[in-house]
C-alpha cells in the first residue's frame, strides 16, 4: 500500500508525541515523556522528516514519522541543545539547523544561548551553544547549504545579527560569548515572525511598520524595502506570523487590527495578508473577529483557525489560480475552557493549533482541553474525519501533517 497523510500530534503539556495515519485513524507510533516545545514547533525536513525540541528534556529530536511501519524508530536522531526551545530553522538541505532560546516559563527574558547543529557531523553529539543576547529571537539559516548563515532576529532594540554557522560550530566548550560576523539594525523593537524565501535570499522579519527584508552579500546583512501591511485598500493593524507558501511563490501572515487590550480580543479585526514574491503583488482579505493567530498552507489553500464567542471556525482561502479568496467557513467544535469575554485569549485557557501539508487538501484543527483533531479536506470543504488521543491537548498541542514529497521543508522554519 503506498504511504498515506500522517498527523504528528504533541501535547506540550502531557508530554506526549503521537502520529496518527489518517487514512484509517491508526495510531503507527507514539511517544510518552516528550514535551515538544511549543513555540518552537515541528520543522520539516528532506526526506519526509520532522524536528521538534523536547524542552524537558533538552533534546532536539530528528523524527521518521514513516519509519515504525517499515521497523525503523520513530526518534531518529537526539542531539541536545539548550532550552527553552523559542524558534527553530534549518537551512533547505536539512542538515545545519540552528534553535534558539527563549522565556519559557518565566516573565523576563533571561537566556540568551543559541545551539548551532550539524546533523553530518560524526564527532560527538553534532552540536555546539554559544551566548549571544538574552531575549526570544527568531532565527534563520540562509545562503549556501555548505556553509550558511545563522541569522537572528532580536527586540529591543531591534536587530538582525548573523552568524557564520561553521563558526558557531568551531567554538570553545563551556557556552562562550560568540561575536556576530554583521548586524543590522531594524526601525522597530517589536518584531515578531520570520520567513526565508531559498530562491531569493530574502529574510522576511514581521514587525510594527511591515515586513522588513534583508539579503546576504557574503557575512553581511544588506536592507531592502519594507513591505506595508496595507495591501488592497484596507489599512491599520500589524501582522504576528509570517509563513512561506514554497509552491506558490507567496508569503502569508495575518494582520490583527482593532483595541490593543488583550480583553478586548473578542473584537480584534484580522485580515488574511500576502505577498506573491516574484510579482510583488499584495492583498488583504477579512476573516472575522476575534483571536486568529497561526496559519497552515495546503496543496491549494491557506487555513486559519478563528476562535471567538459567538462560535469558532477554520477558514479556507484559495491560493490555486487567480487572486486569492475565501473559500469556506467551516465550523469547529466548541471548546470547554474556550477564551471568554474579559479575558485573555491566551491566559488559563484552551486554544486550537491548525496543521497542513503543502502536497496535499487536508488540514487538521486541534480542540484544545478535549483530546480531539478534527480534520477537513479543503478541496471539498468538508470534515474526513476526527481524530482522538491519549491526552486532553490542554493549551491546544502541537501539530504537523506530512505526506510523502509535499515539499514541506522548502519552508526551511519551524512552525
Amino acid at each position: 500500500m503506498p504511504l498515506g497523510p500522517r498527523l504528528i500530534v504533541g501535547d506540550q503539556v502531557a508530554g506526549q508525541i503521537s502520529v496518527v495515519d489518517l487514512r484509517d485513524g491508526r495510531t503507527t507510533a507514539r511517544l510518552d515523556g516528550r514535551h515538544p516545545a511549543e513555540h518552537a514547533g515541528f520543522l520539516a525536513l528532506p526526506h519526509q522528516r520532522t524536528a521538534c525540541v523536547d524542552d524537558r528534556a533538552g533534546e532536539l529530536l530528528i523524527l521518521d514519522p514513516y519509519g515504525p511501519e517499515s521497523g525503523r524508530p520513530l526518534i531518529e536522531r537526539r542531539i541536545p541543545v539548550a532550552v527553552p526551545a523559542e524558534h527553530l530553522a534549518a537551512e533547505p538541505t536539512g542538515r545545519l539547523i540552528a534553535v534558539t532560546t527563549g522565556l519559557g516559563r518565566n516573565s523576563a527574558a533571561w537566556s540568551d544561548q543559541l545551539t548551532a547543529v550539524d546533523l553530518a557531523d560524526e564527532r560527538g553529539p553534532g552540536a555546539v551553544r554559544v551566548r549571544t543576547r538574552a531575549g526570544e529571537p527568531g532565527v534563520t539559516v540562509v545562503g549556501p547549504p555548505e556553509d550558511p548563515l545563522v541569522v537572528l532576529r532580536h527586540r529591543e532594540p531591534g536587530e538582525l545579527t548573523a552568524y557564520r554557522h561553521s563558526a558557531l560550530m568551531a567554538s570553545a566548550p563551556s557556552c562562550p560569548p560568540a561575536e556576530p560576523a554583521s548586524a543590522l539594525p531594524l526601525a522597530d523593537d517589536d518584531g515578531h515572525g520570520d520567513a526565508y524565501d531559498p530562491l531569493t535570499g530574502w529574510v522576511f522579519a514581521a514587525a510594527g511598520s511591515g515586513v522588513h527584508r534583508a539579503c546576504a552579500d557574503g557575512d553581511a546583512l544588506l536592507p531592502g524595502t519594507t513591505l506595508p501591511w496595507a495591501a488592497a485598500g484596507r489599512d491599520g493593524g500589524r501582522g504576528y506570523y509570517l509563513r512561506l507558501d514554497a509552491a506558490h511563490r507567496m508569503l502569508w501572515s495575518c494582520v490583527r487590527g482593532g483595541p490593543k487590550a488583550p480583553e478586548s480580543w473578542p473584537d480584534w479585526s484580522n485580515d488574511a495578508w500576502w505577498y506573491h514574491l516574484d510579482t510583488g503583488e499584495a492583498g488583504r482579505l477579512p476573516l472575522g473577529p476575534g483571536l486568529v493567530f497561526r496559519l497552515a498552507v495546503a496543496a491549494g489553500h491557506v487555513a486559519f483557525s478563528r476562535v471567538h464567542p459567538e462560535g469558532d471556525e477554520l477558514v479556507l482561502v484559495s491560493t490555486g489560480n487567480g487572486t486569492p479568496a475565501v473559500t469556506a467557513r467551516l465550523p469547529l467544535a466548541p471548546m470547554a475552557g474556550a477564551p471568554r469575554r474579559g479575558g485573555t485569549p491566551w491566559d488559563g485557557v484552551q486554544r486550537r493549533t491548525v496543521a497542513a501539508s503543502p502536497g496535499g487538501s487536508l488540514v487538521a484543527v486541534s480542540r484544545g482541553g478535549h483530546g480531539e483533531v478534527q480534520v477537513f479536506d479543503a478541496a471539498t470543504a468538508r470534515q474526513t474525519a476526527l481524530v482522538t488521543v491519549a491526552t486532553l491537548l490542554d493549551e491546544g498541542g502541537l501539530l504537523a501533517l506530512t505526506e510523502p514529497g509535499d515539499g514541506a521543508h522548502r519552508d526551511p522554519v519551524g512552525r
